[in-house]
């Protein structure tokens, strides 16, 4: 039964790869060919102030990055994300009560959202490739994975919290209880870890003439906003077909173990 049901879910998370490679072709892959100009544009600017440097020569091509590139990177990610959220399921579903499996595999999906991607994504945002201080990038990555697990484990530890105030507060004031400490404790997570504020200023020549100008705020907020889009496509799009693809093959069986 669990390989059926993450069967399940590697399906819809191919399918969330999909459409979410799609959006992002669409709506981020401008963005991104922009920001790859503004850099490149930027080396040679700076090349002519100093006589050095200059921007490198790419090792794939724009079309081999856009398309293969990036319909691996987010096919992978999508396929990742749901076999671990259909492995998550198998073991919560049982111990929910009064929630048919399309309810669970949604909240679930919701849940999985915030705290894997929305909550360090509002700590450190993304930034478009190739923007952004090549020396830093271990520790901005290392920041990053950080946040996100902690998130991920303080939203564990809320669960339990939850679980253990309900028979004192009730459902609605467990999780009411529950969610506000999950909220308190990331707000000191965020703000206890440092800030990384990378986005490219204006290139100024010692005289203060700008010889380049910054990163085009409008782009930086396109390419969050987009970003922020492509996940909630993957998201929205495995909770709702896994939930579909299961509810039939668990309804009949929810109080029953799921390796039966």
């Amino acid at each position: 039964m669990e390989r059926r049901i993450i069967g399940r879910g590697l399906l819809a998370g191919a399918l969330a790869g999909v459409l979410a490679f799609l959006y992002a072709r669409v709506f981020i892959e401008p963005v991104i060919s922009r920001a790859i100009d503004y850099e490149s544009g930027r080396a040679d600017a700076h090349a002519a102030m100093t006589g050095m440097g200059g921007h490198d020569m790419e090792l794939f091509t724009r079309d081999v990055q856009s398309w293969a590139g990036m319909g691996f990177g987010v096919m992978a990610f999508s396929v990742a994300m749901a076999g671990l959220f259909a492995l998550s399921f198998t073991m919560l579903y049982p111990r929910t009560s009064g929630l048919s499996a399309r309810m669970t595999s949604v909240l679930l999906a919701a849940g999985a959202f915030v705290t894997v991607y929305l909550v360090p994504f509002l700590k450190y945002p993304a930034n478009p490739p190739s923007i952004g201080e090549a020396d830093t990038i271990k520790e901005r990555t290392g920041l990053y994975l950080l946040m996100m697990g902690l998130s991920v484990a303080l939203s564990l530890g809320a669960v339990w919290l939850g679980r253990r105030l309900s028979p004192k507060l009730g459902t609605w004031g467990a999780t009411l209880s529950a969610i506000g400490g999950y909220v308190a404790a990331v707000g000191v997570v965020m703000w206890v870890l440092p800030a990384i504020d990378e986005t490219p200023q204006p290139m100024v020549e010692k005289s203060g003439m700008i010889m380049y100008p910054g990163f085009p705020a409008d782009d930086l907020y396109q390419f969050r906003l987009y970003a922020l889009g492509t996940q909630i496509v993957i998201w929205a799009t495995i909770g709702l077909v896994f939930g579909t693809l299961v509810s039939r093959l668990l309804e009949d069986q929810r109080r029953q173990p799921l390796s039966a």
